[in-house]
Parts: structure tokens; C-alpha cells; sequence
């Protein structure tokens, strides 16, 4: 005889964001710390919520949670909630809630830090004292749909997904040595000069977005001595006298120590993206963080383009 399969009586919708924080954080301490609760109590939630849908939703590795296939699904089905969810506090709460809450913003590690948005989100902090700005740079694509982040700061717009995209500002590049190397060193008076001096750049396996794969566009006969998937560790090694390197002019342009070589001949632009997820781009604490940004960088322009 056919059995029905078994559906709970109760649902915890709770659960779903114990899941989440699971499946974003992919370790179950890591999405403790994120819920602000203990180890045990959101192992004890994945398991009842297992037990609910009598099925296993993570595979247990000693590396961490991956989804199966039953996790895969509900996966799709609870983001879906969650974004409903969002629409309900802004479509129906709207204005009345305060500008409280954490927002994760993820820039790359120039943009990201001191050389811009540190101090000026520093600022926005103390325009509104209950909101919370996570600040995480580094070196990667942040992915929006897993909640990496709120808010994203990247080279290019999103080729897919439930994402919305807006142009901040292009800026401008160019090759950068320290007074010290220029006055060391043979002169530098030609493209085909630069073949003959040490750069630093970028580890080649570890370039995350074309748009940061500079040094072929110059010559192919350039191979770097000294290479860092940290920005900022290359203008430092720049600062420090060790080479040329393509550097932001909004970052190289602030340090006393460097000076630009070939700026008419050598002049790249990139652009910067800001990127949030359709679901919560209409949330109060996204709007004042996106625009707040998008002023700045605007008030900035000559910062990114010099003339």
C-alpha cells in the first residue's frame, strides 16, 4: 500500500534563517557567532529542522557543511522567503523604521580601505548611531545571492542573478615607481623602457577579475619579480623602492613617496560597480549606505580621474 509521506503539523519559519546562516557561513561555528547564538543550540535547530522535513541537509566534513541535494532545494525555496519577508518590512513598515541594523559592505582592498571608504563610513557611523557597517576587503567577486554581502563593490557589473547594478566612477591607472628607484635606476623615457626594470604586480593564478590583468596590456616581455594578491602590499613594496607597478591613481597619487612614469603614454581605466541584491535594495539601512557612497565617490571625481 502506497504511504503518504509524512508532513509536519508545525513549522519553525525560524529555522530557515538558522539554515541560511548555515549554508552562507558554510562552518556551524562561524554561523553561530553571525546569529549571536551558541554552537549547540544551532546544531540542535539544523537537526530538528532536518528531523521536520525528514531529510539530510548538509553533508558533515571536518572542512565544513555542504548542501545535498533536499538542502539544494530548500535552498532556493528559502531565499525566496527571505526576500518576501524583506518586502514585507519595507513595503509595509516603510518609512516608520528607523535607519538600525548591520550591513555588510564588500569592496576590494583599495577602494575598500584607508586610500577611500574607511573614513567616510566612519562618518556616516556617527550620523546614525544604530547602524552597523561590516567592512570586509579582500581580494575576491563577493556573491550577493549567498549574502557574502549586502553590498558589493566591484570591476563590473553582474552578468546574472536577481541583482542590481550602478556604475560609481571610472578610474584611472598608470605606472608608479618611488623618487629613490628613479634616481637609482636607468631613466624611463619609453614603453619599451619598462621592460628593462623590475614590476611588481599581481600572483597570476590568483587574479580574480580580468579586469586587473594590467601588465600584458603594456608588454608580454614583462615578467614581475615580485608579485602579492594584496593591493596594498604592492604599493608598499612600490613606496619601499622595489620597482615599477600599475597602481590606482587614487591610492598612488596620495603617497608623498612615489611618482607616475609615462602618463601620457600609459593611462588604463577601470570602472567601479555597485552592486546590491533586488531583494533588499529597497531596504532603509542599504539606501542610506548606497547613497551615502555613490555621493562621495561623485564629490571624489577628480580623485579617480585626475586631470
Amino acid at each position: 500500500m502506497y504511504a503518504k509521506p509524512h508532513i509536519p503539523d508545525q513549522f519553525d519559519w525560524n529555522a530557515l534563517q538558522s539554515f541560511l546562516a548555515v549554508v552562507r557561513c558554510g562552518r556551524l561555528t562561524a554561523a553561530a557567532r553571525r546569529l549571536g547564538v551558541d554552537h549547540s543550540t544551532l546544531s540542535r535547530r539544523i537537526a530538528d529542522l532536518e528531523d521536520a522535513l525528514q531529510v539530510q541537509l548538509f553533508d558533515r566534513q571536518p572542512t565544513g557543511y555542504t548542501l545535498t541535494s533536499p538542502g539544494e532545494a530548500l535552498l532556493e525555496l528559502a531565499q525566496t522567503m527571505e526576500g518576501v519577508a524583506v518586502k514585507i518590512l519595507t513595503d509595509i513598515a516603510g518609512s516608520r523604521l528607523k535607519v538600525a541594523g548591520t550591513v555588510r559592505v564588500g569592496a576590494p582592498n583599495g577602494f575598500g580601505t584607508s586610500c577611500f571608504l574607511v573614513p567616510l563610513l566612519g562618518r556616516l557611523g556617527q550620523d546614525h548611531p544604530d547602524l552597523r557597517i561590516e567592512l570586509v576587503t579582500l581580494p575576491r567577486i563577493f556573491s550577493l545571492s549567498k549574502r557574502e554581502a549586502d553590498i558589493a563593490i566591484g570591476l563590473a557589473p553582474p552578468a546574472e542573478g536577481r541583482l542590481h547594478s550602478r556604475k560609481l566612477t571610472d578610474y584611472e591607472l598608470g605606472v608608479y615607481a618611488s623618487h629613490h628607484y628613479c634616481e637609482t635606476n636607468s631613466p624611463i623615457l619609453s614603453v619599451a623602457d619598462l621592460k628593462k626594470h623590475q614590476f611588481i604586480g599581481y600572483i597570476e593564478d590568483l587574479i580574480y577579475a580580468p579586469e586587473l590583468d594590467y601588465i600584458p596590456l603594456i608588454s608580454r616581455e614583462i615578467q614581475p619579480f615580485l608579485t602579492s594578491s594584496n593591493l596594498l602590499a604592492q604599493l608598499d613594496a612600490t613606496a619601499q623602492g622595489f620597482g615599477l607597478c600599475i597602481l590606482p591613481c587614487f591610492m598612488a597619487d596620495m603617497e608623498p613617496s612615489l611618482k607616475r612614469v609615462l602618463k601620457t603614454e600609459v593611462a588604463l581605466i577601470r570602472s567601479f560597480y555597485m552592486i546590491v541584491h533586488s531583494d533588499t535594495r529597497s531596504l532603509a539601512r542599504i539606501q542610506v549606505i548606497t547613497n551615502f557612497i555613490a555621493h562621495e565617490v561623485k564629490a571624489a571625481r577628480t580623485l579617480f580621474l585626475p586631470v
